[in-house]
Formats: C-alpha cells, sequence, structure tokens
C-alpha cells in the first residue's frame, strides 16, 4: 500500500513540474510591423519600384547600397548596407498579378537591425489615381534567450522594424513622386 502511495504520489509530482517546466522555457514569440502609406503615383509605376529586388538602394535612405545576386525572381539574393554594416536577404516570391514581393533574412546582423530573423512583403494596389503601398514584416528579436538585455529585446525589434519600414515608405513615395 505504502508502495502504491509513493508511486502515485510520484506520478502527480512529476505531472505538476511537466507542467510547469514549458511556462518557464518560452523563448522569444513572433513580433510584426505593419504600415501603409498612399502615394499618388500609378499602382504600375510603383511596382516597378519595387519589384526590382536591388532597386531599394535607389528609394530607401537607409540602405546606402546594394549587392544584388540572382537577379529579380525567386532564389535572387541582395545584401543591403546599412549604417551599422550589412544584412542579406533572399527573395522568395514575386507576384506581378497580386504586385507583392516577399524576401526574408538570410544573414542576421543585429548590431544593424536587433533581429534573429524576419520575413517581409511589400504590396502594391490600385486607388483612385494612385497607389496604396502595405509593407509587413514578421520577425524575431535579435537575442532569444528569454531575459534579452535591453538593445536586443521585443521593443527594440519592433521599434527598429517599424522605423526601417515607415522610412523606406516615405522613402518609396519621394521616388515616385519624382523628388
Amino acid at each position: 500500500m505504502l508502495r502504491r502511495l509513493l508511486i502515485a504520489s510520484g506520478l502527480l509530482l512529476a505531472s505538476l513540474l511537466s507542467c510547469l517546466l514549458p511556462a518557464a522555457a518560452h523563448g522569444p514569440t513572433p513580433q510584426r510591423a505593419d504600415e501603409t502609406i498612399v502615394i499618388e503615383a500609378p499602382a504600375d509605376q510603383v511596382w516597378k519600384l519595387v519589384s526590382a529586388f536591388g532597386s531599394i538602394g535607389d528609394w530607401h535612405p537607409l540602405v546606402k547600397k546594394v549587392a544584388v545576386t540572382g537577379g529579380d525572381a525567386a532564389g535572387g539574393e541582395r545584401t543591403l548596407t546599412l549604417a551599422k554594416g550589412d544584412v542579406t536577404e533572399g527573395l522568395d516570391e514575386v507576384d506581378p498579378g497580386a504586385r507583392r514581393i516577399s524576401y526574408r533574412l538570410l544573414k542576421e546582423n543585429v548590431e544593424a537591425i536587433p533581429v534573429s530573423f524576419y520575413t517581409a512583403t511589400i504590396e502594391v494596389k490600385p486607388t483612385g489615381a494612385g497607389s496604396e503601398v502595405t509593407w509587413s514584416a514578421r520577425f524575431y528579436r535579435a537575442d532569444t534567450t528569454n531575459e534579452p538585455p535591453e538593445e536586443l529585446n521585443d521593443a527594440a525589434a519592433i521599434a527598429a522594424m517599424t522605423d526601417f519600414i515607415k522610412q523606406g515608405l516615405a522613402g518609396l513615395k519621394a521616388k515616385a513622386a519624382g523628388k
């Protein structure tokens, strides 16, 4: 009888501990940044700027230089030189019919952008005589441990990605308007 009680108690304790362990080891959760801008230029004109994978350096104010391999088709890669170093991205999809381009981070640089991984999509839709451009990104913070330092935590990642996207959209708007 005592043996059964000890076994039952042990099983109950093991069951309770197994419920607590996942809560203590949760790790990072995916974050997101979504921004939209209206541009007074036809959607086809704006799409030409967005769909040329290497042209981001022509309109994004934070991009100092771009090196492209593989062109503007899925599988292409680009290395962006930013103020604090390079990041490399891979082109996943170009859909001319939907005017949508999707890409992902291939080689991180947490000094340049404090994230460990991201995927992003830019979509151009006609609206009136102009365009509506939506840029969405899903990402993880740079430090994926449970106690990241402030400069590598979720808030830092969200702020950096949101700023990168907002400045990019403003630059795209200026380029499309010929300014």
